[in-house]
């Protein structure tokens, strides 16, 4: 019944609200954000001070007075509260309401309202004028009909497709991110600040139209005043301010804009403003996208990720980085967050002098990525006592004993199945020995597969389970062995020396596996246990530091584990199969290629569809297309799977290989790799049917292409080079000595060079047909044939066989 009623406000007589016509506005409006839980279920709209009201008066049309200045203090048009602290007024608001005989009744009452996080101050909502960047509409409709047209007029929509692109860890980010997109507003990029990034935007005095200058370049060329001011300056407050431009529109004077960026704009910017995006694409193209990025999650996905992958969809459609990698906050063992104030904040000194570095280390690898961290003494002696202690309690068992029987290893060059092992290892023929060699295998895969994943606790919990079998079992077990007497029994010798071959073997390949967690015990247990043996041995080859040395590896996986770690990332795995391709095939990366053809499964082609531009230049091709079938790029050859097969028929199994080889190919793998089984019509009459992990399936590259595939994903290269392909290639190839000559000349990244050079046959004629491009990538001003080419620094080489000399000089 109130709806549409008006009303009298408590302040129309105030000169700002008469100007803003906001007598007009009073009437009753309805909205979902009142409700009976709380309060008395009417409130009143203040557009000018809180982004909810605010957004309610655009949708109503309201006028929005913003009566404070930055300091909280009330603005010129507000009467007797004009210069007041908006702070120290509300009493005196009560009084005047009383005295004009709008005030029914006063009550404290106690609500929710922001305060200072740091110092506890309340806060206040004021309205300000900002800079935006539009995310374009939100669509009422699922994501998968939103058209073309459509995504390329909202940004939200572009950076979803990048974020799919992207292997988040935990995979509940990947929602997260989603979910921010689908919800967040404009990106606000301005900050009322002095200090930072200043916001390279100029607004005309007389008619207000803005441009935004590209660079400094810009700036110089379209100055009209103060460029002398800002001239050998950072981009930033003051100086910066001094330089105006002229209006294109009017031809009156632009000044630059007051406010600073938001961090997380400059922040966001790192994959472009730090990689020399803007004067080496090809050395850009090697960092970018980052293998992994790491950051705590809670406020991530609308800062750092968000920007991060704002600004690369912006810039190139791709991800920032391959993987993002999100885990919880710390918070102190008390439940809380840490603060100064609260008295259980730890500052990094004084935990490191008491719990221990690598302690830490182990703290945060044993920890849930999803869940916050009780980090404290308490947790480090927890810590400690479960595993860094027993890890060296076993170490100091091996010394402690090894030192009483004088036993030293016999070191060698080898690099056995362990790694860098600085022992040859006598397989030993005891049960123990064999066992917990065996479960070392298992840990170096397990643990290898934590580090590749990027997921820490991946890599601490087989490190903690293999700990236990070693020492609560293993050398519990195998006391004996270490206590025996020496010189007593031949066999017990044998035994004993086992043992220590086994444990020696056992320690120096744990302490590798657990080298980029915990560096210096990792360290120490080298250091004793292969430096100072070393260095007793004239013939010893070992090398000075445990980081030096490769990481263990163990036997290979099967085939179902090795295609299970593959399949983790569609557009990776083809980039790296593409790879692949060109090492297997002797191609070289610079070398452009026609084409690259993929077949895929509709899924992963849906996927890799989106990447397209980005597969082509990381595979230096000129187009990449699909092929339906996979048998357009091999001719394949069906095998039985004879482990399997041959006990399973028996004396038949020759008539299953013959059956499987009058199928057609094609059609057979379509459908093993469906997931459906093969019906096979033997000579003798009979028939079988065959499920996809009894076929053995083999490929070859059909002539023509190079090709590699795991995992239902295959990748092929046209290795055709046509006369043009192979000058672009030689091109390249000049273009890459060139930029090493600029490095080793010590050329700043924006010089301008002359290059000489001297060159014969196809050579020269490719730097001819690509002198324009070869000139724009070096910042050739000049790139000249010469007889004897002469410089700051010279290069005689050859490039695919042809001599080529080359100079460069500043130009």
């Amino acid at each position: 019944e109130l709806l549409g009623w008006e009303y009298d406000g408590p302040f129309d007589e105030l000169p700002a609200i008469v100007a803003a016509d906001a007598p007009a506005a009073h009437h009753v409006i309805a909205w979902d954000e009142v409700g009976e839980e709380e309060g008395t279920g009417i409130v009143h709209i203040a557009p000018g001070c809180g982004a909810e009201d605010f957004r309610l008066g655009q949708e109503f049309d309201l006028p929005a007075p913003a009566p404070l200045n930055e300091e909280g203090i009330f603005v010129e048009g507000f009467g007797w509260l004009t210069g007041r602290d908006v702070h120290e007024v509300a009493h005196e608001i009560f009084h005047d309401l009383e005295e004009k005989g709008r005030l029914y009744r006063f009550d404290p009452y106690t609500h929710r309202y922001p305060m200072c996080w740091r110092c506890g101050t309340p806060l206040v909502f004021r309205l300000v004028d900002e800079w935006f960047i539009s995310m374009g509409p939100l669509y009422d409709k699922p994501r998968e009909e939103v058209t073309p047209e459509e995504k390329a007029a909202s940004l939200r929509y572009q950076i979803m497709d990048v974020v799919d692109q992207i292997q988040w860890i935990p995979e509940f980010g990947y929602e997260r991110e989603m979910d921010w997109l689908r919800n967040m507003h404009d990106w606000m990029i301005s900050k009322k600040r002095y200090w930072g990034l200043a916001l390279p935007i100029w607004v005309c005095e007389a008619c207000e139209h803005f441009e935004v200058i590209g660079d400094g370049e810009e700036l110089h060329t379209r100055a009209v005043a103060g460029w002398e001011t800002f001239e050998g300056h950072t981009p930033h407050r003051p100086h910066v301010d001094a330089v105006k431009i002229a209006c294109p529109q009017c031809g009156g004077q632009m000044t630059r804009i007051k406010d600073v960026g938001n961090p997380w704009l400059d922040a966001g910017s790192v994959a472009y403003s730090t990689v020399r995006y803007r004067t080496d694409r090809e050395y850009w193209e090697q960092w970018v996208p980052a293998e992994w990025i790491s950051e705590s999650f809670p406020g991530q996905f609308r800062n750092w990720f968000y920007s991060l992958i704002t600004m690369s969809t912006v810039f190139e459609q791709i991800p920032p980085a391959k993987i993002v990698h999100g885990y919880a906050t710390l918070w102190a063992e008390d439940g809380r967050p840490m603060h100064k104030s609260w008295g259980n904040a730890i500052w990094f000194d004084d935990a490191a002098e008491q719990m221990g570095v690598d302690t830490m280390r182990w703290m945060y690898l044993n920890q849930k990525l999803d869940q916050n961290m009780l980090f404290g003494y308490n947790k480090a002696d927890e810590t400690r006592r479960r595993f860094v202690i027993p890890l060296w309690n076993v170490y100091a068992f091996f010394v402690n004993y090894a030192r009483i029987d004088g036993w030293a290893p016999e070191m060698s060059n080898g690099d056995g199945a362990m790694g860098d092992d600085p022992i040859t290892h006598h397989p030993s023929p005891h049960l123990l020995d064999r066992w917990i060699l065996a479960r070392l295998k298992e840990t170096i895969a397990a643990m290898t597969e934590g580090y590749e994943s990027y997921i820490p606790l991946s890599v601490a919990q087989p490190a903690e389970a293999f700990l236990d079998d070693l020492s609560n079992w293993y050398i519990r077990r195998s006391r004996r062995r270490f206590w025996a007497a020496r010189g007593e029994n031949a066999l017990a010798d044998a035994d004993k020396d086992a043992a220590y071959r086994t444990l020696y073997t056992v320690l120096v390949t744990f302490a590798k596996l657990l080298a980029p967690s915990l560096p210096f015990i990792s360290e120490a247990m080298y250091q004793n246990l292969v430096v100072e043996v070393g260095r007793t041995s004239e013939s010893a080859s070992y090398l000075e530091s445990i980081h030096h040395c490769r990481f263990p590896t163990a036997a290979p996986l099967t085939e179902e584990e090795r295609v299970l770690v593959e399949t983790m990332a569609a557009v990776r795995q083809a980039a790296t199969l593409g790879h692949s391709v060109r090492a297997s095939g002797n191609l070289k990366v610079r070398q452009p290629l026609a084409r690259a053809l993929i077949a895929a499964d509709p899924r992963r082609r849906e996927a890799l569809a989106r990447l397209l531009d980005l597969l082509a230049d990381e595979l230096n091709v000129k187009e990449v297309a699909f092929v339906e079938e996979e048998g357009e790029l091999v001719n394949y050859q069906l095998l039985p799977v004879n482990r399997v097969l041959g006990p399973k028929f028996g004396k038949r199994f020759p008539l299953v290989r013959k059956a499987l080889t009058r199928l057609v190919a094609a059609v057979a793998v379509a459908r093993l790799h469906a997931g459906e089984k093969l019906r096979l019509t033997l000579e003798d009459g009979s028939e079988i049917t065959l499920a996809p992990d009894e076929v053995l399936i083999q490929t070859e590259a059909r002539e023509g292409y190079a090709v590699a595939g795991e995992g239902g994903l295959v990748v092929a290269l046209d290795t055709t080079l046509t006369p043009e392909l192979e000058q672009e290639g030689l091109a390249r190839e000049v273009i890459r000595r060139v930029q090493d000559l600029r490095k080793q000349a010590d050329y700043d990244l924006t010089d301008r060079i002359a290059v000489q050079y001297q060159a014969e046959g196809k050579l020269a004629e490719a730097i001819a047909a690509f002198r324009d491009a070869i000139a724009a990538e070096v910042l050739a001003d000049a790139l000249e044939a010469a007889d004897a080419p002469a410089g700051d620094q010279v290069l005689e080489d050859t490039v695919d066989g042809h001599a080529v000399i080359l100079a460069v000089r500043r130009s």
